[in-house]
């Protein structure tokens, strides 16, 4: 039964606390707005959580997305207004600002994976520096301030999606599926394949069960870890063109904050051990989803914002308590 629960724990999870909210809050819960926003509302932390997964399956961390992603953000949008200026068209000038966000990411990311496999300096020592370093060059690119689009087809890409058949907002507008929660939906069934189905995946579950037993076993561990980093800077990337569409603008102080504890509370509540070597993909997702439910009901619950926080935190501790219990069974 224990290792029921360690297993698929996250889904009994989400099935309590949803059938918990259709019998407390019925037709309220149900609205198919509310539903839509539960399944599409944190899709920008989605795909980062997807690429928490391989670098915490590789036993490492990574604190800098959320600054990542303002960096990255902040150079879509100007690259943006750039091309704009230069006489680009609509099209290619979001086609280039997403190249150049998700092209900074990867540099970034490759950064963070370098200095740590060749440094040998501790995951959560180089990505707290780019924490702050990563927020310091993007707050430079913004003056401290926010940095907005001057192409109006951007907010739109933000917005669009595709319509939910027989469904309407409470303004009665037609309700759409953002195109944010496909691009989450393709990056997740990406991950899984490269996961289970590549020898890449497999190398970084070795390298996460046993760094030694892996260079024994003549798998490159540096290498293994450089492109986890660089696999989730490639995400932040994506994450932070999307995040900016939807906003049509950056925040350079206030984007991305605390996405880094949403993103391994996701990882975490899904099952992924935080010692490395065993993860898994759909439960990253469910964890993004569950914990937007969680958020979903404070909300409705009006549950003052200053003790969300910690209702959130209790999340992450009991599923940590559980993979403890989990490992001291294993071991026993």
């Amino acid at each position: 039964m224990r290792k029921f629960f360690q297993e698929y724990g996250v889904l009994v999870a989400f099935v309590l606390l949803f059938v918990i909210n259709v019998v407390t809050r019925g037709e309220n819960f149900l609205q198919a707005e509310n539903l839509r926003n539960l399944v599409a509302q944190n899709a920008y932390v989605g795909i980062i959580a997807v690429g928490m997964t391989f670098v915490i399956m590789t036993g490492g961390i990574d604190l800098s997305v959320g600054s990542v992603l303002a960096f990255c953000g902040a150079v879509a949008v100007l690259v943006l207004n750039k091309q704009e200026a230069g006489g680009a068209a609509s099209t290619t000038a979001i086609l280039v600002a997403g190249l150049a966000s998700v092209g900074v990411g990867l540099v970034s990311g490759l950064a963070n994976g370098i200095a740590i496999a060749f440094g040998r300096v501790a995951p959560f020592i180089v990505t707290l520096a780019g924490l702050a370093g990563f927020r310091s060059l993007a707050l430079v690119l913004g003056e401290g301030g926010e940095i907005r689009s001057h192409v109006p087809a951007f907010g739109d890409f933000g917005f669009g999606g595709l319509p939910i058949p027989g469904t309407v907002t409470q303004s009665g507008e037609p309700l759409v599926l953002y195109w944010s929660f496909f691009a989450f939906l393709g990056v997740a069934l990406a991950a899984s394949f490269l996961l289970n189905k590549t020898r890449f995946g497999r190398y970084v579950i070795a390298v996460g069960a046993s760094e030694r037993a892996a260079r024994y076993s003549a798998i490159n561990t540096r290498s293994v870890k450089i492109a986890a980093y660089t696999l989730i800077g490639g995400l932040v990337g994506f994450a932070a063109f999307l995040n900016a569409a939807r906003m049509n603008s950056v925040g350079t102080g206030s984007v991305g904050l605390f996405y880094e504890l949403d993103a391994i509370a996701a990882v975490v509540i899904g099952g992924t051990s935080l010692r490395g070597g065993k993860g898994r993909i759909w439960g990253t997702v469910v964890g993004v989803v569950l914990l937007t439910l969680i958020a979903n009901m404070m909300t409705a619950y009006r549950i003052d914002t200053n003790w969300q926080g910690l209702v959130r935190g209790a999340v992450i501790l009991v599923a940590v308590l559980l993979q403890r219990g989990g490992k001291s069974a294993d071991e026993g």
